[in-house]
C-alpha cells in the first residue's frame, strides 16, 4: 500500500501534494466508486459539475483512516461528512476558477508529480502504476487528480505572491513594535536544587523533605558553592539544563521559557540572590539567580538536535522502519546503545557520518512535520519515531540558544514575516470570493 502521513495543509510543491494522493487523500473519489453501483446519485452541483455520492463516501473513508492512523477524535458523523462535502465542493471550485484564470498544467508537470510520488515511495514508475491498479485507481483518473491538485498549488501560490507585496515602511514599523515589545521581555539563567517528593509519601516524610530543601537553601545564602552544592543533593539528576551535572543551571533563556512560579519566585531577587523555597508538582526547589538581562534586541531562539532517518522502501516498509527505530529509542534510553553510533551506522542521510547531528538550526530550517516535533522536545530528550516528508525520524534535541540577529537578518525576518502572513490573508479572502461566487446546488444528502 503506498503511504504518506502529511498533512494537506502544509504541502506547497506539487509532488508533494502528489504524496498526499498517493496517501489516499486526494484521489479522485470517482475512481474507487463501484462500476456496477447503480444507488449512486448526484449529492451537488457546482458550477455544472457534479459531485456523486461515491465521491464523498471515498474521500470519507479516506479522512476517517487518516484520523485513525493520526489518533486523533473525529467529529460527529454528520458533521464529518458535511465537512468532507464542503471540501470537495471548495477545491472543485478553486480548480475551476484556475483553469478560468488561464494557469495550465502540462503533461511534464503531471509526470514529474507521478515521478517523485513512485520515488517517495520507493519504487519506479511502472511498479508505481501496478500497484495502483491494483487498489483500483486507474492511471487516467489519478494523474487528472494530480493536475487538479497541481492546479490548487499554482493558483494558491499566484494569489498569495500577487496581494503579498511589503514595503519597506511596513518593516520599519514592524520592527519598531517587535523592538518594542522585546524591551519588556527578560533573559534568565537560573539554576535549581531540587529536592524531589515521590509518590505515596506520607505527612511526616514530606515535612523531612521540605526541611532537607530549607538547609540546602540556608548553606546556599550563607555562601556555599551553589554549583557544589546541587551536584551533591539536587534530585534533578543528568547533565541537560537543571540537571545536577550542570550544577543546576538552565543557561540563559526568556523568562517565558520557565514555569511561571520559577519567573515569580526570582523576579525581586538581584544576580546572585537565593530564592525562598518553591513547592511544584515535582517537589521543593531552592532556585539562585545566575544572570537576568533585558533581551535589548532581536533574536532567535536556535536548536541543535540529531537525528536517525530510515528510508522506507519496498524492502522496508513505514511499519518497519518505526519498530526498528522504536527499538533504538528503549535501547538509547536504557543505556544499552549510544545515539551516535547507532546513527554512524543506520542513518539514511548525510548526517549519519557526523552521528546524526544536525548542527544549529534556526526557525523554519526544517520542514514543518519535523519542526513541530522538534519545538516540543526538551533538551535531552528523544521523541517517539515520527514521519517526515523524507522518511522516518528517531529525534534527539541536544540544546537551545538564543542568537542575536544582525540589521540585514532581522529585515529579511520581518519580511518573511509579513509576507506570509500577507499571502494567508490574501489567500483566504480570493478562497472566500470565490466561494461565493460559485453556483452550488445541493442536491439529496450523502449517505
Amino acid at each position: 500500500m503506498i503511504s504518506c502521513p502529511l498533512p494537506l495543509t502544509r504541502l506547497r510543491a506539487p509532488w508533494l501534494i502528489a504524496l498526499v494522493l498517493a496517501a489516499g487523500l486526494g484521489v479522485s473519489e470517482r475512481s474507487h466508486a463501484q462500476p456496477t453501483r447503480s444507488a449512486d446519485y448526484i449529492v451537488a452541483v457546482v458550477n455544472s459539475e457534479p459531485i456523486t455520492n461515491s465521491e464523498v463516501r471515498a474521500r470519507l473513508a479516506r479522512v476517517e483512516q487518516q484520523l485513525a492512523r493520526d489518533r486523533t477524535a473525529a467529529p460527529p458523523r454528520p458533521e464529518l461528512i458535511r465537512q468532507v462535502l464542503e471540501r470537495l465542493i471548495t477545491e472543485r471550485v478553486q480548480v475551476q476558477a484556475a483553469r478560468q484564470a488561464g494557469i495550465k498544467v502540462d503533461e511534464a508537470a503531471v509526470d514529474d508529480a507521478e515521478r517523485n510520488v513512485a520515488r517517495q515511495n520507493g519504487i519506479d514508475v511502472a511498479e508505481f502504476r501496478r500497484r495502483l491498479a491494483a487498489d483500483g485507481i486507474s492511471q487516467g483518473v489519478f494523474r487528472e487528480d494530480l493536475r487538479n491538485q497541481i492546479f490548487l498549488s499554482r493558483v494558491r501560490e499566484r494569489e498569495s505572491d500577487s496581494r503579498a507585496r511589503v514595503t519597506e515602511a511596513e518593516i520599519d514599523q514592524f520592527l519598531r513594535e517587535l523592538q518594542a515589545a522585546s524591551n519588556d521581555e527578560a533573559e534568565l539563567n537560573l539554576a535549581q536544587i531540587l529536592v524531589a517528593i515521590p509518590e505515596g509519601v506520607t505527612a511526616t516524610q514530606l515535612e523531612a523533605l521540605a526541611a532537607k530543601a530549607r538547609r540546602l537553601q540556608a548553606q546556599a545564602r550563607a555562601g556555599e558553592d551553589f554549583a557544589a552544592l546541587a551536584r551533591q543533593a539536587s534530585d534533578a539528576t543528568g547533565s541537560g539544563p537543571g540537571g545536577s551535572g550542570n550544577g543546576g543551571a538552565f543557561g540563559l533563556r526568556p523568562a517565558d521559557r520557565y514555569p511561571s512560579l520559577f519567573v515569580e519566585a526570582t523576579a525581586a531577587l538581584p544576580v546572585g540572590g537565593v530564592s525562598d523555597v518553591v513547592r511544584s508538582g515535582a517537589g521543593f526547589h531552592v532556585l539562585k539567580v545566575l544572570e537576568k538581562r533585558q533581551s535589548g534586541g532581536l533574536a532567535v531562539v536556535q536548536t541543535r538536535s540529531r537525528h536517525i532517518l530510515l528510508r522506507p522502501s519496498a524492502q522496508l516498509p513505514e511499519a518497519t522502519a518505526r519498530q526498528r527505530l522504536a527499538e533504538y529509542r528503549q535501547r538509547i534510553q536504557s543505556g544499552q546503545a549510544d545515539f551516535a553510533a547507532l546513527a554512524r551506522e543506520h542513518s539514511q542521510d548525510s548526517s549519519a557520518p557526523g552521528g546524526g547531528d544536525l548542527g544549529w538550526a534556526n526557525p523554519g530550517m526544517f520542514v514543518p512535520e519535523f519542526e513541530d516535533v522538534m519545538d516540543d522536545l526538551a533538551p535531552g530528550q528523544i521523541a517517539e519515531p515520527f514521519v517526515s516528508r523524507f522518511g522516518v525520524h528517531l529525534l534527539q534535541v541536544l540544546e537551545r540558544r538564543r542568537t542575536a540577529l544582525s540589521l540585514r537578518e532581522q529585515r529579511e525576518v520581518a519580511r518573511n514575516q509579513l509576507r506570509r502572513k500577507k499571502g494567508e490573508e490574501a489567500y483566504i479572502q480570493w478562497a472566500q470570493d470565490v466561494r461565493g461566487r460559485a453556483f452550488v446546488d445541493l442536491r439529496e444528502p450523502p449517505q
